[in-house]
């Protein structure tokens, strides 16, 4: 994934956002966007783009103290289809200026394992590539995510309980590189405790964060045409 630069969107005074509200610009301190998996998508600032049904909304936690991630929707427990990862809930923050989504090492690694177990009757076959730790090849190379839907099939999700989900199908959780090979974008750290949702896991969802009601929304989107509300 390429990447620019980092647009400062979060709630403290400084933020490009608090301040257009703060000059008047916009009425509302509420930030949307919506990323394509095929390149592009939109940004829009203020609450006039938020869509009147159709969201998925989840009250916005507290901050935690000492911890620099201001967008948290609380806690989650996380599956692979039906299989479960991890025994207890964690924490799950949004966090566009990340490209990649991270997991503690010890869930990363439960994660690789039933994935790969979900991958043992399929064609695919792991491989060396540059661009990420995990990657696999198929019969001919991975160019688009209709190439990735072909093979691989499993789809995860983030469930707050209440019924509340975020599925993330597999173009939300793999890439494809120039070599033509589809590698997961779900990197193990040991530098956090929770579930860091990067701008990869948001694409092709307008994901929402309503600072004037303290709640964070997503919705399915094909990312092309900016929403009226």
């Amino acid at each position: 994934m390429t990447v620019d630069g980092i647009l400062g969107l979060g709630p403290s005074s400084v933020s490009l956002v608090s301040q257009l509200k703060n000059q008047k610009i916009i009425t509302k301190n509420v930030i949307g966007h919506c990323l394509r998996t095929k390149g592009g998508g939109y940004l829009f600032l203020g609450e006039e783009n938020v869509p009147a049904s159709g969201v998925t909304w989840v009250p916005m936690a507290p901050r935690t103290p000492g911890k620099p991630y201001p967008y948290s929707a609380g806690h989650a427990t996380l599956q692979l289809d039906t299989t479960s990862i991890g025994a207890e809930p964690m924490e799950m923050v949004l966090d566009s200026g990340s490209a990649y989504t991270y997991l503690p090492e010890l869930l990363h690694s439960q994660l690789v394992t039933a994935l790969k177990a979900s991958l043992s009757k399929s064609s695919v076959e792991e491989v060396h590539d540059p661009a990420l730790p995990l990657c696999w090849k198929g019969n001919g190379p991975f160019k688009s995510v209709d190439d990735l839907n072909k093979e691989f099939k499993s789809r995860m999700s983030l469930n707050f309980g209440n019924g509340v989900t975020m599925t993330i199908p597999p173009e939300n959780y793999l890439i494809t590189t120039e070599q033509g090979s589809a590698c997961l974008g779900i990197l193990g750290t040991a530098d956090i405790d929770m579930y860091l949702i990067g701008a990869i896991t948001m694409q092709d969802q307008l994901v929402m964060y309503d600072n004037e009601t303290g709640r964070l929304g997503w919705a399915p989107s094909l990312c092309d045409t900016m929403p009226q509300a």
